[in-house]
Parts: C-alpha cells; structure tokens; sequence
C-alpha cells in the first residue's frame, strides 16, 4: 500500500512514517503544498494524508487543486482546526475523511484501511516491471515463471523500487522510505539490501533490472 504523507511537522512525520511502516506501508512524504501536488498526482498512489497548514499552499488549495486536475486518489485531512466550518470547507474541497489533532494513531490506521477498502481495486495487487511481477498479496515476486520468496524487508524495498521505475533514489531516500528513521540503521543496509535483492531478482538472467548509478543510489531500471 502506497501512501503520500503531506505534513510540515518534522517529530510528527517521522513518527507517522515509522507507524506506518511498521504496519506494512510504503511511504512518500512532503512538506509543502507545491511538492504535495507534484507527488499526489503520481501513479500508484492509494492515499493522500494530507495536513491543511502547509507551507506554500494550504491543504484545503492543494485537495481542490488535485480534484480539479482529475486526481481521485482518497485524501484523509488532517488538522488542529476542528470546527464544523472547518470540517465542511475540507470535505467540500474534496477530502474523502477528516481527523483532528491530536489524534491516537489507532484511529488513523483505522480510518486509512476504511478509505483503502473502499477504493482498493483487484488489479492493484501486483506491480510489474518489465518481466519481472511483484504480488502485493503473497509478498512474492516472479520473474521468468518463477517465484521468488522474499524477507518482508527485501519486499518493501524491492515495492519502493517498483513504485519509482527509472528513477535514481538515493541511499537516504531509501533509507527513510523502508526503515523509517530508524537511527540503528545506516545507509550501508541499503547496500546490503540491494545484493540481497540482485542475488534474487537479477542473478541468472541477461537483463539487470536494479542499477547502481555511481555516486548517487540506486534505480530500477525497465
């Protein structure tokens, strides 16, 4: 599951990042309104949560903006103004739920799997690039016929890696995306993870589809 995070409190993203994580999501975030709406009208997104006081451009604008666009991926609104107004002016704007700070994280992961049902498809529950297919469902991947067992960290960066096909992603971005600011860990995981990933997804077949771009991280090349 693929989830675009939008709030411009750095203890509150982190905190939220790691929750969700460890709950099996995969992760983008963004501090602002104009990067908001950069990320939320990508492909394979399943949920926006989106903050209404942003740097740049409120949450309210950007909602507005992303319906405005065609952009009808589920937005769950958060914010510190809970009046009834307040509410309205959200949902009016195209919010699918809105939730008040402070809020348990309980009912957030609640309010994000009712929005997630209601919108999720079947033909969501695999990622491909190029031969290689990644089943959402059964944690596996399968390339050439063949199915391929994965550790639930190898599935995760393999997913971060096939939900951003072609683009160079650094060791932090990596890092931040599937470990979660998790201080016990440093870039070298990822290195680690990623010849544990080559071993099973490239080794044997003619085509590498995960590259090392030299100073910079790592892509998926399709």
């Amino acid at each position: 599951m693929h989830v675009l995070l939008v709030e411009d409190d750095v203890k509150l993203t982190r905190a939220m990042q790691r929750v969700l994580g460890e709950e099996g999501y995969v992760v983008d975030t963004a501090k602002d309104g104009p990067s908001a709406l950069s990320l939320a009208a990508a492909e394979g997104l399943d949920l926006v949560i989106l903050d209404v006081m942003l740097p740049g451009l409120d949450g309210f604008r950007v909602c507005r903006a992303l319906r405005e666009a065609g952009v009808q991926t589920p937005v769950l609104m958060l914010t510190a103004r809970g009046t009834v107004d307040d509410r309205v002016e959200g949902l009016d704007a195209g919010a699918d739920d809105y939730l008040v700070k402070p809020f348990a994280l309980t009912e957030l992961l609640a309010r994000m799997r009712a929005l997630t049902r209601r919108t999720r498809a079947p033909a969501q529950s695999s990622l491909r690039a190029g031969d290689l297919e990644l089943d959402t469902a059964r944690h596996c991947a399968i390339r050439g016929g063949r199915e391929i067992a994965l550790t639930v960290k190898e599935f995760q960066l393999l997913e971060y890696l096939m939900r951003h096909p072609n683009q160079v992603l650094t060791r932090t971005q990596i890092l931040d995306a599937v470990w979660r600011y998790d201080r016990a860990f440093t870039s070298n995981v990822v290195d680690t993870y990623v010849h544990y990933l080559r071993t099973k997804i490239d080794k044997g077949f003619d085509k590498k589809l995960i590259r090392t771009v030299r100073g910079a991280g790592y892509r998926l090349k399709v």
